[in-house]
C-alpha cells in the first residue's frame, strides 16, 4: 500500500512513497487487499485457465491459439467452464495472500532500515528493499500456495483431453493423498520456489524503481514540486505495474510451463 506526500520546500527533497508497516491500518490493509485480490482473480481467472490448458496441450491442439481455446471452452462448457476451480483458488489463495502481504510489508520495512545508512539513491533503495521483500514473501507463501495451485490446476483440466473429472476441491485433495500421499500436494514445489521467488523479487524491485524514476521524470522529485493528483498517482502506479509485469513474464513463463506440466501431466499418466 502506497502513499505520496510532498514535504514543504527545504524540508524534504523527495516525497514519501511508502507507508511504514507500524503506521499501517492492518484491518483496512487486509480487508481491502483481500477484496482487490479477489476482484482481480475473478477478472483474470479465465485467462489463467486458458493459459493452463495451452501449457498442457498435445501437439495437435497446439495449433490453436488462445482465442480458439477460449472459444472452445465456451462452446463445450459455457461461461461456467471458464471458472473451473475458482472457488478453490479463492478459498486457499486468500490465506496465502495474507501470508505474502504480511511478509512483504514487514520485510520491506526492515530492508529499508538496513539500506538507509548506505546513502543510496531513492530508485536503488526501492529496488533493493522491494526485491528482498518480494523474494522473501514469495518463499513464505509457497507452503500455502502450492497445494492450492496443484488442486486448482486439476480442476481447470478436469474432463479435458482425458483428465479425470472431480466433485470439487476436496475430492481432488482426497484423490491426491490416496494415490500419492501428502507430498502429492507439493508436486512442483521446488520449481514453484525457483519460478516465483526470483520473479517476485524482480517484479517488486521493478515496480518500486520504475515509480521512483517516473516521479522524477514528472518533476516530482524536487523541492518545488506540487502535490500530484490522485489520478496521476494511480497512473504512475499502474504504469509501474505494467512495466514490472512485462519484465517478470519473460522469466516466469518458461518455468511456469514446466511446473504446470509436472503438476498435472504426470498425475494424468498415473490415472490412465
Amino acid at each position: 500500500m502506497e502513499s505520496r506526500e510532498i514535504a514543504a520546500p527545504n524540508v524534504q527533497s523527495f516525497y514519501q512513497t511508502e507507508i511504514n508497516w507500524d503506521k499501517l491500518n492492518k484491518t483496512k490493509f487486509y480487508v481491502v487487499g483481500a477484496g482487490i485480490f479477489s476482484g482481480v482473480t475473478l477478472a483474470l481467472y479465465p485467462l489463467s485457465l486458458v493459459k493452463t490448458r495451452m501449457q498442457v496441450a498435445s501437439n495437435d491442439v497446439l495449433k490453436n491459439n488462445a482465442f480458439s481455446t477460449f472459444r472452445n471452452i465456451l462452446k463445450v462448457d459455457g461461461v461456467t467452464g471458464l471458472y473451473r476451480g475458482f472457488g478453490t483458488v479463492i478459498t486457499g489463495a486468500i490465506p496465502a495472500r495474507i501470508v505474502f502481504l504480511t511478509s512483504l510489508e514487514t520485510i520491506k520495512a526492515a530492508s529499508l532500515k538496513l539500506v538507509e545508512p548506505f546513502k543510496l539513491s531513492q530508485p536503488v533503495q526501492a529496488a533493493i528493499s522491494n526485491g528482498i521483500a518480494g523474494m522473501s514473501a514469495s518463499l513464505c507463501s509457497q507452503a500455502v500456495f502450492v497445494p492450492v495451485d496443484v488442486v486448482s490446476q486439476k480442476l481447470m483440466l478436469q474432463g479435458y483431453s482425458g483428465f479425470t473429472k472431480y466433485n470439487g476441491g476436496f475430492d481432488v485433495v482426497q484423490h491426491i493423498i490416496k494415490t500419492e500421499g501428502i507430498r502429492g500436494l507439493y508436486r512442483g514445489f521446488g520449481l514453484s520456489v525457483i519460478t516465483y521467488s526470483p520473479s517476485s523479487a524482480v517484479w517488486w524491485a521493478s515496480y518500486g524503481t520504475s515509480q521512483q524514476i517516473m516521479w522524477k521524470l514528472l518533476s516530482h522529485g524536487n523541492d518545488n514540486a506540487s502535490v500530484p493528483s490522485q489520478w496521476k498517482i494511480v497512473s504512475v502506479q499502474a504504469a509501474g505495474g505494467v512495466m514490472a509485469g512485462a519484465m517478470t513474464s519473460c522469466i516466469t513463463t518458461p518455468l511456469d510451463t514446466i511446473k504446470t506440466r509436472l503438476q498435472v501431466l504426470i498425475f494424468k499418466e498415473d490415472c490412465l
